[in-house]
């Protein structure tokens, strides 16, 4: 059977690092790229922090591109408090690879030429702020017809924000290109808002299970996770600020929707567009439910999911 063709957009935080490990893991998958993105650290430590990741998995034949710095418009926003400022949980790594084995192409024309190579193949899924997806499709149109599909972790459905009152990380960070990239592509898209990921949230028992089977991968992830596991239990503790009822590696969900079709069991189909205006809601993402925007771009709004499948991926991952 054909592997799956998979280009990954990421800005590596720990729950990137852990949807990357899951793909590299599965058998059914190649990924022909990895770009990197502002967004949980600078754009130098989201580098470095996939070049880690491989690097542990033993995978440095993967491509990896340097792509965007910052937003299309705005400051940027970063997430030390969750990622620690390193964007990997601030664990020294004297041993991880140079940014010198960075692709000299950029990240943008890399996705371009990726998906002109194997057209209608190519899976892309987008872990962090859709800076490159947005100046990609804005260099050439046709970027999206290009993509078989796309599976985006970002953005809300119930108006519930994890950074900003309104506002999800990744959409917040970016909002001009979450707007620009929900407008234009047109290929089948899926998107795991943050509503879907903490609600669909794994035990912690199976958390400390599976950072500790006693491989070089899981020992990695013990290490890098540690500090939002410990951010996540403080933010719990605060009365009227429950942060998740258990644990939530948020890319991981839309890792598993691109290499599993049979992992979404629920969704709804419908318009969708981003807020740039609001004083509280820009960044929000809308559902048109209604289709009063009459949207000729639907999408899939993941709502449900086996919870089994993903928990196979990933203890595969830390083997």
């Amino acid at each position: 059977m054909a592997k799956k063709l998979l280009l990954v957009d990421v800005d590596c935080g720990v729950d990137d690092a852990q949807a990357l490990m899951v793909a590299l893991a599965a058998p059914n998958v190649e990924i022909l790229g990895i770009t990197c993105c502002h967004g949980n650290s600078t754009i130098e430590n989201v580098c470095q922090n996939v070049l880690r990741v491989l690097h542990v998995c033993d995978r440095m034949e993967i491509p990896v591109y340097k792509g965007a710095s910052k937003p299309l418009l705005g400051n940027c926003l970063h997430a030390d408090p969750y990622h620690g400022k390193d964007g990997l949980g601030d664990v020294p790594d004297p041993g991880a690879p140079g940014l010198e084995l960075l692709q000299k192409e950029h990240a943008v024309l890399a996705m371009l030429r990726i998906a002109s190579e194997h057209a209608g193949q190519v899976s892309l899924v987008a872990t962090g702020p859709l800076t490159n997806l947005a100046l990609a499709v804005n260099m050439d149109p046709n970027f999206p017809k290009k993509i078989k599909n796309l599976f985006i972790m970002g953005g809300n459905m119930e108006s519930r924000g994890n950074v900003t009152v309104c506002g999800e990380f990744n959409f917040a960070c970016d909002p001009e290109a979450a707007y620009v990239v929900l407008n234009a592509f047109d290929c089948p898209t899926y998107i795991a808002t943050w509503e879907f990921t903490y609600k669909n949230y794994l035990p912690w028992t199976f958390h400390d299970e599976w950072i500790m089977q006693g491989t070089r991968k899981s020992e990695f992830m013990r290490k890098i996770s540690a500090h939002s596991a410990k951010y996540t239990e403080e933010c719990n503790s605060n009365p009227g600020e429950v942060w998740t009822a258990g644990f939530v590696s948020c890319d991981s969900y839309a890792m598993a929707a691109a290499i599993d079709e049979s992992f979404v069991t629920g969704s709804i189909h419908c318009g969708i567009s981003v807020e740039l205006n609001g004083a509280l809601t820009r960044g929000m993402m809308v559902l048109d439910t209604t289709d009063k925007l009459k949207k000729k771009n639907k999408v899939f709004v993941l709502t449900k999911c086996d919870l089994e499948k993903l928990k196979g991926l990933m203890m595969a991952a830390l083997k």
